[in-house]
Protein backbone atom coordinates (compact mmCIF):
# COMPACT_ATOMS: atom_id res chain seq x y z
CA UNK A 1 0.00 0.00 0.00
CA UNK A 2 1.36 3.71 -0.79
CA UNK A 3 1.50 6.07 1.11
CA UNK A 4 -1.10 8.09 -0.28
CA UNK A 5 -3.65 4.84 1.20
CA UNK A 6 -2.10 5.34 4.77
CA UNK A 7 -4.80 7.39 5.66
CA UNK A 8 -7.14 4.35 5.36
CA UNK A 9 -5.15 2.12 7.72
CA UNK A 10 -6.20 1.70 11.47
CA UNK A 11 -2.80 2.83 13.20
CA UNK A 12 -4.23 6.55 13.44
CA UNK A 13 -7.16 5.40 15.19
CA UNK A 14 -6.31 5.90 18.89
CA UNK A 15 -6.98 2.11 20.34
CA UNK A 16 -7.01 3.46 23.95
CA UNK A 17 -9.56 5.81 23.19
CA UNK A 18 -12.79 4.52 21.27
CA UNK A 19 -15.58 7.15 22.82
CA UNK A 20 -18.16 5.31 20.16
CA UNK A 21 -18.23 2.35 22.63
CA UNK A 22 -19.66 2.65 26.62
CA UNK A 23 -16.79 1.90 29.23
CA UNK A 24 -18.54 0.59 32.60
CA UNK A 25 -16.50 1.76 35.37
CA UNK A 26 -15.63 -0.52 38.01
CA UNK A 27 -14.03 -0.51 41.84
CA UNK A 28 -12.62 2.86 42.99
CA UNK A 29 -13.24 4.53 39.39
CA UNK A 30 -16.87 3.67 39.27
CA UNK A 31 -16.57 5.58 43.30
CA UNK A 32 -15.23 8.55 41.74
CA UNK A 33 -17.06 8.99 39.22
CA UNK A 34 -20.37 8.41 41.04
CA UNK A 35 -18.45 11.39 43.64
CA UNK A 36 -17.90 13.65 40.53
CA UNK A 37 -21.87 13.07 39.49
CA UNK A 38 -22.75 14.57 42.68
CA UNK A 39 -20.76 17.44 43.73
CA UNK A 40 -22.30 19.94 40.93
CA UNK A 41 -25.90 19.28 42.63
CA UNK A 42 -24.68 19.06 45.72
CA UNK A 43 -22.61 22.68 45.19
CA UNK A 44 -25.76 24.40 43.97
CA UNK A 45 -28.55 22.83 47.39
CA UNK A 46 -25.64 24.34 49.37
CA UNK A 47 -25.51 27.88 47.92
CA UNK A 48 -29.22 28.50 48.22
CA UNK A 49 -29.97 26.63 51.48
CA UNK A 50 -26.81 28.87 52.87
CA UNK A 51 -28.33 32.08 51.66
CA UNK A 52 -31.71 31.13 53.16
CA UNK A 53 -30.30 29.85 56.67
CA UNK A 54 -27.70 33.49 56.88
CA UNK A 55 -31.55 34.63 56.04
CA UNK A 56 -32.78 33.96 59.16
CA UNK A 57 -30.30 33.28 61.54
CA UNK A 58 -27.86 35.96 60.48
CA UNK A 59 -29.69 38.64 58.46
CA UNK A 60 -27.06 41.02 58.33
CA UNK A 61 -24.13 39.13 56.77
CA UNK A 62 -26.87 37.56 54.44
CA UNK A 63 -28.01 41.48 53.08
CA UNK A 64 -24.37 42.44 53.14
CA UNK A 65 -23.87 39.47 50.83
CA UNK A 66 -26.95 40.31 48.59
CA UNK A 67 -25.71 43.91 48.32
CA UNK A 68 -22.33 42.89 47.23
CA UNK A 69 -23.52 40.06 44.91
CA UNK A 70 -25.79 42.64 43.08
CA UNK A 71 -22.46 45.07 42.97
CA UNK A 72 -20.72 41.68 40.60
CA UNK A 73 -24.06 41.24 38.98
CA UNK A 74 -23.98 44.63 37.54
CA UNK A 75 -20.03 43.85 36.35
CA UNK A 76 -20.60 41.04 35.24
CA UNK A 77 -23.51 42.24 33.01
CA UNK A 78 -21.67 45.10 31.71
CA UNK A 79 -18.46 42.86 31.03
CA UNK A 80 -20.73 40.37 29.00
CA UNK A 81 -22.35 43.23 27.07
CA UNK A 82 -18.99 44.31 26.34
CA UNK A 83 -18.40 41.02 24.49
CA UNK A 84 -21.93 40.93 22.77
CA UNK A 85 -21.27 44.39 21.29
CA UNK A 86 -17.74 43.34 20.07
CA UNK A 87 -19.06 39.87 18.32
CA UNK A 88 -22.30 41.46 16.57
CA UNK A 89 -19.78 43.78 15.22
CA UNK A 90 -17.57 41.18 14.20
CA UNK A 91 -20.50 38.74 12.89
CA UNK A 92 -21.85 41.50 10.91
CA UNK A 93 -18.82 42.28 9.41
CA UNK A 94 -18.00 38.66 8.32
CA UNK A 95 -21.62 38.70 6.80
CA UNK A 96 -20.14 41.07 4.29
CA UNK A 97 -17.31 39.55 3.45
CA UNK A 98 -16.63 38.61 0.37
CA UNK A 99 -15.16 34.68 1.60
CA UNK A 100 -14.87 33.28 -1.52
CA UNK A 101 -12.50 35.70 -2.37
CA UNK A 102 -10.90 35.50 0.80
CA UNK A 103 -9.85 31.58 -0.31
CA UNK A 104 -8.75 32.44 -3.48
CA UNK A 105 -5.09 32.13 -2.56
CA UNK A 106 -5.67 29.17 -0.99
CA UNK A 107 -5.45 25.45 -2.73
CA UNK A 108 -8.86 24.04 -1.52
CA UNK A 109 -10.15 22.16 -3.94
CA UNK A 110 -8.87 18.69 -2.56
CA UNK A 111 -11.39 19.11 0.09
CA UNK A 112 -14.47 17.59 1.26
CA UNK A 113 -17.83 18.69 3.03
CA UNK A 114 -19.78 15.54 4.76
CA UNK A 115 -22.28 17.05 6.22
CA UNK A 116 -24.44 14.49 8.68
CA UNK A 117 -28.19 15.41 9.18
CA UNK A 118 -29.53 13.49 11.98
CA UNK A 119 -32.93 13.61 12.23
CA UNK A 120 -36.21 11.59 13.42
CA UNK A 121 -39.83 12.97 12.79
CA UNK A 122 -39.08 15.99 11.34
CA UNK A 123 -41.44 17.23 8.70
CA UNK A 124 -40.16 17.46 4.81
CA UNK A 125 -40.98 20.87 4.63
CA UNK A 126 -37.82 21.18 7.52
CA UNK A 127 -35.85 18.88 6.07
CA UNK A 128 -36.10 20.74 2.34
CA UNK A 129 -35.48 23.55 3.77
CA UNK A 130 -32.25 22.53 5.39
CA UNK A 131 -30.72 20.60 1.35
CA UNK A 132 -32.39 24.11 -0.01
CA UNK A 133 -29.91 26.07 1.77
CA UNK A 134 -26.74 24.06 1.19
CA UNK A 135 -28.19 23.66 -2.41
CA UNK A 136 -28.03 27.46 -2.65
CA UNK A 137 -24.66 28.09 -0.59
CA UNK A 138 -21.80 29.84 -2.70
CA UNK A 139 -19.28 26.80 -3.22
CA UNK A 140 -19.00 23.89 -5.48
CA UNK A 141 -21.92 21.41 -4.41
CA UNK A 142 -19.98 18.70 -5.64
CA UNK A 143 -17.57 18.82 -2.83
CA UNK A 144 -20.68 18.33 -0.48
CA UNK A 145 -21.14 14.43 0.98
CA UNK A 146 -24.65 14.75 2.36
CA UNK A 147 -25.71 12.47 4.97
CA UNK A 148 -29.30 12.29 5.73
CA UNK A 149 -29.20 10.35 9.09
CA UNK A 150 -32.65 8.57 10.22
CA UNK A 151 -33.44 6.71 12.68
CA UNK A 152 -35.17 3.18 12.47
CA UNK A 153 -36.97 4.35 15.98
CA UNK A 154 -39.25 6.76 13.35
CA UNK A 155 -40.65 4.12 11.34
CA UNK A 156 -41.57 4.37 7.76
CA UNK A 157 -42.31 8.24 7.69
CA UNK A 158 -38.99 9.28 8.23
CA UNK A 159 -37.92 6.75 5.54
CA UNK A 160 -40.24 8.19 3.47
CA UNK A 161 -39.41 11.67 3.83
CA UNK A 162 -35.17 10.64 3.22
CA UNK A 163 -36.19 8.94 0.01
CA UNK A 164 -38.17 11.95 -1.71
CA UNK A 165 -35.24 14.29 -0.38
CA UNK A 166 -32.87 11.91 -2.24
CA UNK A 167 -35.25 12.09 -5.23
CA UNK A 168 -35.16 15.71 -5.06
CA UNK A 169 -31.60 17.13 -4.38
CA UNK A 170 -28.99 13.46 -4.68
CA UNK A 171 -28.29 14.97 -7.98
CA UNK A 172 -27.19 18.36 -6.84
CA UNK A 173 -24.21 17.09 -4.42
CA UNK A 174 -21.46 15.13 -4.86
CA UNK A 175 -22.89 12.24 -2.99
CA UNK A 176 -25.81 11.67 -1.27
CA UNK A 177 -26.07 9.29 1.17
CA UNK A 178 -29.35 7.83 3.80
CA UNK A 179 -28.37 6.04 6.49
CA UNK A 180 -30.67 4.26 9.18
CA UNK A 181 -29.92 3.88 12.32
CA UNK A 182 -30.56 1.05 14.14
CA UNK A 183 -32.45 1.17 17.62
CA UNK A 184 -31.43 -2.25 19.09
CA UNK A 185 -27.85 -1.72 19.69
CA UNK A 186 -27.18 -2.89 23.25
CA UNK A 187 -25.10 0.17 25.16
CA UNK A 188 -26.40 2.78 23.36
CA UNK A 189 -28.68 6.13 24.26
CA UNK A 190 -31.22 6.72 21.41
CA UNK A 191 -30.13 9.81 20.61
CA UNK A 192 -28.15 12.54 18.17
CA UNK A 193 -24.57 10.87 19.00
CA UNK A 194 -25.43 7.19 18.22
CA UNK A 195 -27.41 7.99 14.83
CA UNK A 196 -24.14 10.51 13.97
CA UNK A 197 -21.93 7.91 14.84
CA UNK A 198 -23.45 5.04 12.85
CA UNK A 199 -23.84 7.80 10.05
CA UNK A 200 -20.16 8.60 10.31
CA UNK A 201 -19.19 5.15 10.03
CA UNK A 202 -21.04 4.58 6.78
CA UNK A 203 -20.32 7.78 5.18
CA UNK A 204 -16.35 6.11 5.69
CA UNK A 205 -17.21 3.02 4.26
CA UNK A 206 -19.74 4.12 1.62
CA UNK A 207 -18.11 6.89 0.09
CA UNK A 208 -14.75 8.08 1.52
CA UNK A 209 -12.70 4.69 1.14
CA UNK A 210 -14.17 3.57 -1.86
CA UNK A 211 -13.08 6.67 -3.55
CA UNK A 212 -10.09 7.50 -2.03
CA UNK A 213 -11.28 11.11 0.05
CA UNK A 214 -8.33 11.04 2.79
CA UNK A 215 -9.99 11.79 6.00
CA UNK A 216 -7.27 14.88 6.67
CA UNK A 217 -9.18 16.42 3.60
CA UNK A 218 -12.42 16.07 4.63
CA UNK A 219 -14.37 18.55 6.81
CA UNK A 220 -17.43 16.88 8.80
CA UNK A 221 -20.38 19.44 9.40
CA UNK A 222 -22.76 17.79 11.79
CA UNK A 223 -26.10 19.93 11.78
CA UNK A 224 -29.70 19.84 13.35
CA UNK A 225 -32.07 18.77 11.00
CA UNK A 226 -33.22 22.53 10.89
CA UNK A 227 -30.29 24.04 10.27
CA UNK A 228 -30.16 26.88 7.44
CA UNK A 229 -26.46 27.99 6.81
CA UNK A 230 -26.17 31.50 4.75
CA UNK A 231 -24.25 31.50 1.37
CA UNK A 232 -20.70 31.89 2.22
CA UNK A 233 -20.89 29.35 5.11
CA UNK A 234 -18.73 26.42 3.40
CA UNK A 235 -16.25 29.38 1.79
CA UNK A 236 -15.68 31.10 5.70
CA UNK A 237 -15.50 27.61 7.02
CA UNK A 238 -12.43 26.87 4.52
CA UNK A 239 -10.42 30.26 5.76
CA UNK A 240 -10.61 29.33 9.20
CA UNK A 241 -9.20 25.84 8.44
CA UNK A 242 -6.59 27.00 6.44
CA UNK A 243 -5.65 29.62 8.77
CA UNK A 244 -6.04 28.00 11.88
CA UNK A 245 -3.25 27.10 14.36
CA UNK A 246 -3.73 23.79 14.30
CA UNK A 247 -6.39 23.08 11.60
CA UNK A 248 -6.67 18.94 12.17
CA UNK A 249 -7.38 19.88 16.01
CA UNK A 250 -9.55 22.12 15.99
CA UNK A 251 -13.58 22.54 16.01
CA UNK A 252 -15.13 25.60 14.15
CA UNK A 253 -17.89 26.62 15.98
CA UNK A 254 -20.36 28.88 13.91
CA UNK A 255 -22.98 31.39 15.88
CA UNK A 256 -26.31 29.61 15.72
CA UNK A 257 -29.08 32.30 15.53
CA UNK A 258 -32.75 30.97 16.14
CA UNK A 259 -34.55 33.04 14.22
CA UNK A 260 -35.94 30.18 11.40
CA UNK A 261 -39.48 30.81 12.63
CA UNK A 262 -38.92 33.83 14.54
CA UNK A 263 -41.83 35.73 13.43
CA UNK A 264 -43.77 33.27 14.66
CA UNK A 265 -42.67 32.50 17.87
CA UNK A 266 -44.39 33.91 20.79
CA UNK A 267 -42.52 36.45 22.96
CA UNK A 268 -41.27 33.68 25.71
CA UNK A 269 -39.73 31.66 22.85
CA UNK A 270 -38.10 34.70 21.32
CA UNK A 271 -36.72 36.17 24.37
CA UNK A 272 -35.25 32.55 25.66
CA UNK A 273 -34.00 32.07 21.31
CA UNK A 274 -31.82 35.72 21.36
CA UNK A 275 -30.73 34.74 25.01
CA UNK A 276 -29.11 31.58 23.60
CA UNK A 277 -27.94 33.16 21.09
CA UNK A 278 -26.62 36.02 22.92
CA UNK A 279 -24.53 33.97 24.95
CA UNK A 280 -23.04 32.01 22.09
CA UNK A 281 -21.91 35.15 20.73
CA UNK A 282 -20.51 36.35 23.74
CA UNK A 283 -18.30 32.72 23.94
CA UNK A 284 -16.94 33.56 20.89
CA UNK A 285 -15.01 36.21 22.13
CA UNK A 286 -13.66 34.32 25.21
CA UNK A 287 -12.59 30.87 23.00
CA UNK A 288 -10.79 29.64 25.60
CA UNK A 289 -13.66 29.04 27.63
CA UNK A 290 -15.78 27.50 24.21
CA UNK A 291 -16.90 24.11 23.47
CA UNK A 292 -19.04 23.13 20.78
CA UNK A 293 -22.42 23.76 20.89
CA UNK A 294 -25.45 22.38 18.46
CA UNK A 295 -24.58 22.35 14.99
CA UNK A 296 -20.04 22.94 14.09
CA UNK A 297 -17.66 21.27 12.28
CA UNK A 298 -14.61 19.29 12.78
CA UNK A 299 -12.25 17.56 10.77
CA UNK A 300 -12.79 13.88 9.94
CA UNK A 301 -9.52 12.61 10.78
CA UNK A 302 -10.50 14.00 13.96
CA UNK A 303 -13.90 12.27 14.62
CA UNK A 304 -12.15 8.76 13.05
CA UNK A 305 -9.23 9.32 15.74
CA UNK A 306 -11.52 8.57 18.90
CA UNK A 307 -14.09 6.68 17.70
CA UNK A 308 -16.57 9.31 16.72
CA UNK A 309 -19.42 10.76 18.71
CA UNK A 310 -19.89 8.90 22.35
CA UNK A 311 -23.02 6.96 21.61
CA UNK A 312 -24.53 6.96 25.56
CA UNK A 313 -24.55 10.67 25.75
CA UNK A 314 -26.72 13.49 26.38
CA UNK A 315 -25.30 16.35 25.30
CA UNK A 316 -23.33 14.94 22.49
CA UNK A 317 -22.84 18.47 20.67
CA UNK A 318 -20.21 19.85 23.88
CA UNK A 319 -18.83 16.02 24.85
CA UNK A 320 -17.03 15.28 21.19
CA UNK A 321 -14.97 18.16 22.18
CA UNK A 322 -14.16 17.22 25.66
CA UNK A 323 -13.58 13.53 24.16
CA UNK A 324 -11.34 15.29 21.45
CA UNK A 325 -9.37 17.59 24.08
CA UNK A 326 -8.74 14.85 26.38
CA UNK A 327 -7.79 12.23 23.19
CA UNK A 328 -4.84 15.03 22.33
CA UNK A 329 -3.56 15.29 25.71
CA UNK A 330 -5.16 19.01 25.67
CA UNK A 331 -3.36 20.39 21.91
CA UNK A 332 -7.23 21.07 20.51
CA UNK A 333 -9.38 24.05 19.71
CA UNK A 334 -12.05 25.66 19.11
CA UNK A 335 -12.18 28.40 16.48
CA UNK A 336 -14.97 30.91 16.69
CA UNK A 337 -16.56 31.46 12.78
CA UNK A 338 -18.13 34.72 14.45
CA UNK A 339 -20.24 33.82 11.49
CA UNK A 340 -24.09 32.44 11.68
CA UNK A 341 -26.36 29.66 11.20
CA UNK A 342 -30.13 29.92 11.23
CA UNK A 343 -31.88 27.54 13.31
CA UNK A 344 -35.58 27.13 14.79
CA UNK A 345 -36.48 28.37 18.13
CA UNK A 346 -38.75 26.26 20.27
CA UNK A 347 -42.19 26.92 19.60
CA UNK A 348 -44.86 24.92 20.02
CA UNK A 349 -48.64 25.51 18.68
CA UNK A 350 -49.57 26.83 22.49
CA UNK A 351 -48.04 28.96 24.69
CA UNK A 352 -48.16 25.80 27.46
CA UNK A 353 -47.06 23.44 25.11
CA UNK A 354 -43.68 25.99 24.07
CA UNK A 355 -43.48 26.65 27.65
CA UNK A 356 -42.54 22.90 28.55
CA UNK A 357 -40.94 22.46 25.21
CA UNK A 358 -38.21 25.16 26.36
CA UNK A 359 -37.79 23.45 29.60
CA UNK A 360 -37.30 20.17 28.57
CA UNK A 361 -34.80 21.32 25.74
CA UNK A 362 -33.29 23.58 28.46
CA UNK A 363 -32.86 20.71 30.92
CA UNK A 364 -31.18 18.66 28.37
CA UNK A 365 -28.53 21.32 27.22
CA UNK A 366 -28.12 22.16 31.44
CA UNK A 367 -27.34 18.17 31.77
CA UNK A 368 -24.44 19.26 30.02
CA UNK A 369 -22.77 18.96 33.34
CA UNK A 370 -22.25 15.85 33.06
CA UNK A 371 -19.47 17.04 31.06
CA UNK A 372 -17.88 18.84 34.25
CA UNK A 373 -17.74 14.98 35.78
CA UNK A 374 -16.11 13.93 32.72
CA UNK A 375 -13.33 16.20 32.50
CA UNK A 376 -12.96 16.23 36.27
CA UNK A 377 -12.51 12.32 35.66
CA UNK A 378 -10.05 11.83 32.94
CA UNK A 379 -8.31 14.99 34.43
CA UNK A 380 -7.29 12.56 36.92
CA UNK A 381 -6.18 10.21 34.73
CA UNK A 382 -4.57 12.06 31.80
CA UNK A 383 -1.42 13.37 33.29
CA UNK A 384 -0.16 14.58 29.83
CA UNK A 385 -2.38 17.67 30.04
CA UNK A 386 0.03 20.60 32.01
CA UNK A 387 -1.79 20.65 35.94
CA UNK A 388 -2.50 24.46 36.08
CA UNK A 389 -4.81 23.59 32.39
CA UNK A 390 -6.07 21.69 34.28
CA UNK A 391 -6.78 23.06 37.38
CA UNK A 392 -8.06 26.19 35.47
CA UNK A 393 -10.59 24.60 32.89
CA UNK A 394 -12.37 22.51 35.32
CA UNK A 395 -12.58 25.29 37.97
CA UNK A 396 -13.90 27.60 35.12
CA UNK A 397 -16.07 24.88 34.26
CA UNK A 398 -17.63 24.31 37.66
CA UNK A 399 -18.13 27.83 38.03
CA UNK A 400 -19.92 28.38 34.80
CA UNK A 401 -22.75 25.51 35.80
CA UNK A 402 -22.91 26.72 39.77
CA UNK A 403 -23.68 30.32 38.43
CA UNK A 404 -25.84 28.99 36.25
CA UNK A 405 -28.45 27.60 38.13
CA UNK A 406 -27.63 29.88 41.48
CA UNK A 407 -26.92 33.32 40.40
CA UNK A 408 -30.61 33.95 38.94
CA UNK A 409 -32.06 32.31 42.02
CA UNK A 410 -30.20 34.15 44.30
CA UNK A 411 -30.72 37.67 42.56
CA UNK A 412 -34.61 37.55 41.69
CA UNK A 413 -35.93 35.99 44.74
CA UNK A 414 -33.43 35.07 47.62
CA UNK A 415 -32.49 38.80 47.11
CA UNK A 416 -35.35 39.43 49.26
CA UNK A 417 -34.90 36.93 51.89
CA UNK A 418 -33.63 38.84 54.53
CA UNK A 419 -36.42 41.11 54.47
CA UNK A 420 -39.14 38.38 55.21
CA UNK A 421 -37.03 35.83 57.05
CA UNK A 422 -34.71 38.23 59.14
CA UNK A 423 -36.70 38.65 62.43
CA UNK A 424 -38.14 41.70 64.12
CA UNK A 425 -34.71 42.85 65.42
CA UNK A 426 -33.35 42.95 61.89
CA UNK A 427 -36.57 44.81 60.45
CA UNK A 428 -36.13 47.39 62.81
CA UNK A 429 -32.52 48.48 61.37
CA UNK A 430 -31.40 51.08 58.70
CA UNK A 431 -30.17 48.56 57.00
CA UNK A 432 -33.68 46.08 56.46
CA UNK A 433 -34.92 49.70 54.67
CA UNK A 434 -32.49 49.87 52.46
CA UNK A 435 -31.89 46.40 51.64
CA UNK A 436 -34.78 46.71 49.11
CA UNK A 437 -33.93 50.25 47.65
CA UNK A 438 -30.35 49.10 46.81
CA UNK A 439 -30.94 45.91 45.66
CA UNK A 440 -33.61 47.19 42.90
CA UNK A 441 -31.52 50.10 41.73
CA UNK A 442 -28.57 47.76 41.31
CA UNK A 443 -31.09 45.61 39.47
CA UNK A 444 -31.97 48.27 37.66
CA UNK A 445 -29.22 49.72 36.57
CA UNK A 446 -28.44 46.05 35.33
CA UNK A 447 -31.33 46.67 33.13
CA UNK A 448 -29.70 48.91 31.09
CA UNK A 449 -27.85 45.90 29.08
CA UNK A 450 -31.36 44.67 28.28
CA UNK A 451 -31.41 47.88 26.03
CA UNK A 452 -28.61 46.57 23.59
CA UNK A 453 -29.64 43.30 23.93
CA UNK A 454 -32.99 44.42 22.68
CA UNK A 455 -31.17 46.96 19.72
CA UNK A 456 -29.21 43.79 18.76
CA UNK A 457 -32.13 40.93 18.13
CA UNK A 458 -33.64 43.41 16.31
CA UNK A 459 -30.86 43.09 13.78
CA UNK A 460 -30.40 39.66 13.68
CA UNK A 461 -34.50 39.18 12.48
CA UNK A 462 -35.42 38.15 9.36
CA UNK A 463 -37.40 40.24 6.59
CA UNK A 464 -41.24 40.83 8.29
CA UNK A 465 -43.13 38.85 6.54
CA UNK A 466 -46.50 39.86 4.58
CA UNK A 467 -49.19 39.99 7.33
CA UNK A 468 -47.03 41.47 10.36
CA UNK A 469 -47.40 44.93 11.21
CA UNK A 470 -44.71 46.98 11.67
CA UNK A 471 -45.74 47.47 15.44
CA UNK A 472 -44.74 44.09 15.83
CA UNK A 473 -40.81 45.46 16.01
CA UNK A 474 -42.31 47.40 19.34
CA UNK A 475 -43.12 43.78 20.56
CA UNK A 476 -39.57 42.58 19.63
CA UNK A 477 -37.95 45.65 21.94
CA UNK A 478 -40.69 45.09 24.86
CA UNK A 479 -40.63 41.62 25.23
CA UNK A 480 -36.94 41.77 26.75
CA UNK A 481 -38.22 42.94 30.24
CA UNK A 482 -39.27 39.14 30.38
CA UNK A 483 -35.66 38.42 31.07
CA UNK A 484 -35.67 38.28 34.71
CA UNK A 485 -38.83 35.68 34.17
CA UNK A 486 -37.17 33.82 31.71
CA UNK A 487 -33.74 33.37 33.34
CA UNK A 488 -35.26 31.51 36.58
CA UNK A 489 -37.92 29.54 34.64
CA UNK A 490 -35.43 28.45 31.71
CA UNK A 491 -31.98 28.76 33.28
CA UNK A 492 -31.94 27.75 36.93
CA UNK A 493 -34.43 25.76 37.32
CA UNK A 494 -33.93 23.33 34.65
CA UNK A 495 -30.06 23.20 35.57
CA UNK A 496 -31.13 22.52 38.78
CA UNK A 497 -33.52 19.97 37.76
CA UNK A 498 -30.61 18.82 35.52
CA UNK A 499 -28.31 18.77 38.60
CA UNK A 500 -30.59 16.93 41.04
CA UNK A 501 -30.97 13.97 38.34
CA UNK A 502 -27.03 13.59 37.89
CA UNK A 503 -26.57 13.84 41.95
CA UNK A 504 -29.50 11.22 42.73
CA UNK A 505 -28.35 9.12 40.23
CA UNK A 506 -31.28 9.51 37.99
CA UNK A 507 -30.11 9.44 34.15
CA UNK A 508 -31.92 11.20 31.69
CA UNK A 509 -32.19 10.35 27.76
CA UNK A 510 -32.29 12.13 25.08
CA UNK A 511 -34.87 14.32 24.22
CA UNK A 512 -35.67 14.89 20.61
CA UNK A 513 -37.14 19.22 20.61
CA UNK A 514 -40.29 19.26 18.52
CA UNK A 515 -39.86 21.78 15.21
CA UNK A 516 -43.30 24.01 14.80
CA UNK A 517 -43.50 26.64 11.84
CA UNK A 518 -46.50 28.38 10.95
CA UNK A 519 -48.09 28.22 7.27
CA UNK A 520 -46.65 32.14 6.42
CA UNK A 521 -50.08 32.53 5.09
CA UNK A 522 -52.03 31.85 8.52
CA UNK A 523 -49.39 33.81 10.37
Amino acid sequence: MNTEDSHLLPYARRKDFKVGRAVELSGRDKKIYRFLEILPGVASWVTLITVVLLSVYVPFIAAYFIIAFAVYWVLKTAFLSFHLRHNWARLRKNLKVDWAKMIERFEYGHLYHVVILPFYQEGEDVVDATLSSMANANYDTKSLVIVLAAEERAGEGAQKVAEKMREKWADTFGYFLVSTHPGDIVGELAGKGSNATWAAEEVRTKVLDPHGIRYNHTLVSIFDIDTVIYPDYFNCLVWHFMTARRPLKSSYQPVPVFNNNIWDASPLSRVVAMSSTFWEMVQQERPERMATFSSHSVSFQALYEIGYWQTNMVSEDSRIYWNLLVANDGEYDVVPLSYPVSMDANAAPTLWGTIKNIYKQHRRWTYGVENLVYIGYHFMKNKNIALKIRIKIFLRQAEGYWSLVTNPIMLFILGWAPIFLGGRVFHETVLSYNLPIVVRNLLTLSMFGLIISSIISLTLMPARPDGKSRLSYIVMAVQWFLVPITMITFSSLPGLDAQTRLMLGKYMGFWVTPKHRKDDKTA
